[in-house]
């Protein structure tokens, strides 16, 4: 499926791998809807894409509030007509001991990674039938493995990526694709955003970003993904290797994933 005048719809557009799916799709001649909360930053995001010729919408949305996901929506069809792609990457991550962590961390995870799914997708389903569109959740590789440090994240995506195979399978015969996306650590702000265990953000990263893959370059191997319609996308050899070996040496994989993260500065765990 060429991206050339299909409506694509992003969420947690003002940033990271959800500002360059922007830029990508605009790229490739899509009309873009881009959903973020920061409005500011979404109206920066449209003056820019309409100078250089894109078409694009903003619409602020919190993922977590389902009639912000419902306007969303509503807003896209108005606008478009149509919804052929509805990309779920809105996303939050956390870092803390699951002994130390306030639980409401755990419950703002889901409600933004899972519940921001489940409420666009509700919406945008009988639209993407319609169009015989694509459905994609921007995972991780923490909704395969769990990442010691990162039990609401790892929850969150571990939820995520089944209810979208469930997705795919209840619409197998209806023409409606299904692609579940798994970067890998990417350079982009999610770590600085970040939850510590009481909640507040951690402000820097543990990781050394210019190490990653870039923002720009998941957002090109997923838009290729979803014109070529593959049901997964995992990047990185770290991230194909760990999901390999973890279904035949889950123990092993156990450790090697434990003494990885333990390396991380400032580590919640030795």
């Amino acid at each position: 499926m060429a991206s050339e005048d299909k409506v694509v719809v992003v969420t947690g557009a003002s940033s990271g791998i959800g500002l360059a799916l922007v830029y990508e799709f605009a790229g490739r001649g899509a009309k873009v809807v881009a959903a973020a909360r920061s409005a500011d930053k979404l109206q920066q995001i449209a003056a820019d894409i309409t100078a250089k010729g894109g078409s694009v919408l903003i619409v602020e949305t919190d993922v977590t509030r389902e009639t912000d996901c419902i306007n969303l929506i509503e807003k896209a069809i108005l606008k478009f007509g149509k919804i052929d792609v509805l990309i779920n990457n809105a996303g939050i991550s956390m870092r803390a001991l699951f002994e130390d962590l306030d639980l409401s961390v755990i419950r703002k995870l889901m409600d933004v990674n899972f519940w921001g799914t489940v409420y666009c997708s509700k919406y945008a389903l009988k639209y993407l039938l319609q169009s015989k569109g694509s459905l994609v959740g921007v995972s991780s590789i923490a909704g395969y493995k769990g990442l010691p440090g990162r039990t609401g994240y790892s929850a969150s995506k571990f939820a995520m990526q089944g209810f979208l195979e469930v997705i795919r399978i209840e619409n197998l015969k209806k023409g409606l694709h299904v692609l579940i996306a798994c970067p890998g650590f990417t350079a982009s702000n999610i770590r600085n955003t970040a939850l510590s265990a009481d909640g507040s953000q951690q402000g820097e990263s543990p990781r050394e970003e210019d190490k990653m893959m870039s923002a720009k370059e998941v957002a090109r191997r997923i838009a290729d993904a979803v014109e070529k319609r593959k049901h997964r996308l995992i990047l990185t050899g770290q991230g194909k290797l760990t999901v390999l070996l973890n279904k035949f040496f889950p123990k092993f994989i156990d450790k090697m994933v434990f003494n990885h993260m333990a390396k991380e500065p400032n580590s919640p765990f030795k």
